[in-house]
């Protein structure tokens, strides 16, 4: 029997690590290409892309992994029933729970591992993914002078170039605004030819400048008056340096990211969420004594007597009607206000509520794509079993169709629980739920040899059916 669960071990090992590197590449390459606007275009160099992809494929690892499981199961027991070994084994009088044993095992083991790199290592390649991802939007462009634009990504210098040779150092008729002293185009530089180049590991880029003039202003640019006058002087070479500091990457610190609930594991995510739900708590506690200003008690003078004078019915009748209008208005204007403030304190509310549900969802999102993995195996498995079709056919179209029924159903599941229409762990928990009966009716079909999921089945039944309607 060890050498049975060795072949059905190699057997499944192989497709899997296949599987999971496909997955991972695709999940990743979408997932990037989200920024891909962000990243291009700034110079960032092959280690800053190479830190940002090792980054996010552990992030993208827990959700790759029950759609690797699936497709891996699919192909290795699709292939053991298409070239007969299933059945072989079978006909040794080794049932079917039996030939999933070590597999089994396997996944159990897979699974724990998962979740254990899912709450450890995962909050920590965030930390580092998305604070890198922040300082890489904030670099500037890397620099790129076109031809005929001017140019303003240098701090206090607009730079024009009529046309760049095409090794891209030489340059023909430059124009070079200078505003680095605080006043507006208080120097201008014009020259027929130049060169650019960089120095000191692209720390500073050098101009030099052939044949040309530049013109200074002596005033302090504001307003200038009829004596004040340009400066001209003629060169026949000048060279200008400008530093480069402003487009070097910087990088922020990662303690200013940490708390965001991707970047905490379970226990400080706990903390979060008790701390949110207490908060809530004590807000609609809160809520009734908060409220009781708005509500006063207005006593009108309904008297016959005013200023000591007894007053006539019609008289009575105009100051009862004032009072009531006065009444009116008064109790209108509380009810606005008791309004406003009851809807903006429940909305306060509901967002605490709200962010104590979305930090709950991260807690109970690390057990449930743990738990993804074996219900997956258990679809999967089984699955191929029946089929007996392996090679990437068949199961990719089935394992494309679980995935996305499982993703569909916990982005409900997430959506429900997040604005509390659910509790948290019943929303989170439906996909799984959802899927593992089907896991184990796949299995108890596979039991019993059942060929109502095999394709001859579905042929020969249409075949039937169309002979029966001839």
């Amino acid at each position: 029997m060890k050498k049975l669960d060795k072949l059905i071990l190699k057997s499944f090992i192989g497709p899997f690590i296949l599987t999971f590197a496909v997955v991972e590449f695709i999940l990743l390459t979408q997932y990037m290409l989200k920024y891909l606007d962000e990243l291009v275009g700034k110079d960032l160099g092959i280690n800053v892309f190479a830190e940002l992809l090792f980054y996010f494929s552990l992030n993208m690892a827990p959700l790759a992994m029950p759609l690797a499981v699936l497709l891996s199961a699919l192909m290795t027991f699709g292939n053991l029933g298409e070239h007969y070994e299933l059945t072989a084994i079978k006909t040794s009088g080794i049932a079917l729970p039996r030939i999933l044993r070590p597999l089994f095992f396997f996944v159990v083991v897979l699974s724990v591992g998962a979740f254990f790199f899912n709450n450890i290592v995962v909050p920590k390649a965030n930390l580092k993914a998305y604070s890198l991802l922040w300082d890489i939007r904030q670099k500037k462009p890397a620099m790129n002078i076109k031809e005929g634009t001017f140019y303003n990504g240098l701090p206090g210098y607009s730079i024009k170039v009529n046309k760049k040779m095409n090794e891209g150092r030489s340059l023909v008729d430059v124009m070079i605004y200078d505003h680095s002293r605080g006043a507006s185009n208080s120097r201008v530089i014009l020259a027929d030819s130049g060169e650019m180049y960089t120095q000191y590991n692209d720390t500073y880029l050098v101009l030099d400048l052939y044949d040309g003039v530049s013109y200074v202003d002596q005033g302090d640019g504001s307003f200038r008056s009829t004596n004040e006058q340009f400066v001209r002087q003629r060169f026949d070479e000048s060279k200008i340096v400008f530093s480069l500091s402003s487009f070097d990457l910087s990088r922020t610190r990662e303690e200013y990211f940490s708390e965001n609930k991707m970047m905490k594991n379970i226990n400080q995510l706990v903390v979060v969420t008790d701390s949110l739900r207490r908060q809530g708590s004590k807000e609609q506690e809160r809520f009734a004594p908060s409220v009781d200003p708005f509500y006063s008690y207005f006593k009108a003078d309904t008297s016959s007597m005013k200023n000591g004078l007894r007053l006539n019915d019609k008289e009575v009748d105009k100051e009862l009607a004032v009072v009531d209008e006065g009444i009116a208005s008064l109790a209108t204007n509380k009810a606005r206000n008791i309004k406003s403030f009851t809807g903006s304190y429940v909305e306060r509310i509901r967002a605490t509520l709200r962010d104590a549900n979305n930090y709950e969802i991260e807690i109970w999102r690390k057990y449930t794509q743990s738990a993804a993995i074996l219900i997956m195996f258990l679809i999967g498995a089984p699955l191929g079993a029946i089929i007996k079709k392996g090679g990437l056919g068949v199961p990719v179209l089935i394992s494309i169709t679980f995935f996305i029924a499982m993703y569909v159903m916990t982005i409900l599941g997430e959506k429900w629980a997040r604005e509390g229409l659910i509790p948290v762990g019943v929303g989170m928990c439906i996909a799984n739920a959802v899927l593992l009966p089907i896991g184990l009716f796949f299995l108890n079909q596979a039991r019993h040899d059942s060929n109502l999921l095999e394709v001859d089945f579905w042929s020969r039944l249409s075949k039937r059916f169309r002979k029966d309607t001839i």
